[in-house]
């Protein structure tokens, strides 16, 4: 009875169509993460315009994921995922046309990256808002857990199908492959039909803004959580940059590290799982100890331990995270207004997009000043540290179920009468 339960959102056939959308451009974005790098090789590129390439992708994302959020807001979510999804097939078709009659040019492939992230800045916050306008509170943490899901599990096989349709064919067809996965998605979303919402009173943008940040502000659980994760994410970045290299000097090489990673993608499915079938009383509180798990894999590459031993951490890491980002997402989907819902969201991915080019800026020059283990060693702290002492705070704990099974904050920070009140809206 549990096991169905844990798939009741797909039993509603809003979430069934988001879902297959999400699950098949989850698909292209695993098969075209790859081709992008050899893109640029195949058009003369170096390393230099791959991270030119990469870089300006997250730039766009990072200049655009507030404008997003404010715009998911005002408009009817639905839309503007439809507008991303279709923009991302019209750019991924120009890119595999470009690339299969030889035309393309570095620069292409970077104005493509840019737009392409642009987009990913409207969809993403939009995403986060929709997912309960279609799920009940209740299915909230099962559907944002199948969500997930789908995309770990691709990312399983996903390079390496990739790795093959680009030896026999080239990236072109691949950057193809991805335009018609976000077609599926964009007929899945326009297939939704989705009861009006009450949208906010438009204000100007800068005040749209505005109300966003207090949203966040008046809600302790909310931004010590933030504080938290952001730290998680910047210390992620010694696994990524350093992990490849001491695999390279001390395990064998890539055949090491190509297993470690497959345990990691094995450990993020089983995360979420576990996140289908445990609902916790206190979700922040368990949410934020799984995530004590990730420090795991940068102790076990400090010393570093047997090959199988890393592995094994990998997958309990990740499992760690992916379990925490089923259940935060579902408490703040809970928890924050429906009309505010994708600007607090965008704050989110805000404060994501800053930390994590940032750590991966620093973890490089802290290993060759401090040396390798002590470097991984500190990350790991940076892990493992906020995440266990924020579940000590009040605003944390107090985020708990109500004997209905209904997520209750009131006890999560003092707040001044009338604020965290849903805006005077209009139904558009």
């Amino acid at each position: 009875m549990r096991s169905v339960a844990s798939l009741a959102p797909l039993g509603r056939r809003p979430f069934r169509l988001l879902w297959i959308g999400q699950s098949v451009s989850a698909a292209g974005d695993a098969i075209v993460g790859v081709a992008q790098v050899f893109a640029v090789l195949r058009v003369g590129g170096d390393a230099t315009d791959i991270g030119l390439v990469i870089g300006i992708q997250l730039l766009t994302r990072f200049v655009f994921v507030l404008v997003g959020g404010v715009w998911a807001d005002r408009l009817r979510r639905q839309w503007v995922m439809l507008s991303s999804d279709l923009l991302r097939v019209a750019v991924q078709a120009a890119l595999a046309v470009t690339l299969m009659t030889g035309l393309a040019r570095v620069w292409q492939l970077a104005a493509g990256a840019g737009i392409y992230g642009a987009a990913q800045a409207f969809f993403l916050p939009a995403c986060t808002g929709l997912v309960p306008e279609i799920v009940p509170a209740a299915q909230l943490q099962q559907a944002n857990a199948l969500i997930s899901f789908a995309r770990n599990l691709l990312s399983i096989g996903g390079p390496a199908a990739a790795g093959l349709l680009i030896a026999g064919f080239g990236p072109g067809p691949a950057f193809g492959v991805d335009a018609a996965t976000f077609a599926v998605s964009a007929v899945s979303l326009a297939m939704l039909r989705l009861p009006r919402r009450n949208l906010p009173a438009r204000g100007s943008f800068r005040a749209d803004l505005a109300v966003g940040w207090r949203e966040l502000a008046i809600r302790p659980w909310y931004w010590l959580n933030l504080i938290a994760h952001a730290l998680c994410n910047f210390a992620v970045a010694g696994y990524y940059v350093l992990g490849p290299v001491i695999a390279a000097r001390r395990l064998g090489g890539a055949p090491a590290w190509g297993a470690i990673s497959a345990c990691w993608a094995v450990g993020a499915v089983s995360g979420g799982l576990l996140a289908l079938r445990v609902r916790p009383r206190r979700p922040l509180v368990t949410s934020n100890l799984a995530m004590v798990l990730g420090a795991l894999p940068l102790l076990a590459l400090a010393r570093p331990l047997a090959t199988w031993e890393i592995a094994v951490a990998a997958a309990l890491g990740s499992a760690g995270t992916i379990f925490l980002n089923s259940v935060w997402l579902a408490t703040m989907q809970e928890l924050i207004p429906d009309q505010v819902r994708s600007r607090v969201n965008s704050y989110d991915w805000l404060i994501s997009l800053v930390v994590v080019p940032a750590g991966f800026a620093i973890a490089g020059p802290l290993a060759a000043a401090t040396g390798t283990s002590f470097a991984l060693v500190c990350a790991a702290a940076v892990t493992a540290a906020p995440c266990a002492a924020v579940v000590a705070l009040r605003p944390i704990r107090a985020v708990r179920r109500n004997a209905e099974g209904k997520l209750d904050d009131s006890l999560g920070g003092v707040r001044p009468p009338g604020t965290g009140q849903p805006e005077p809206g209009r139904v558009r």
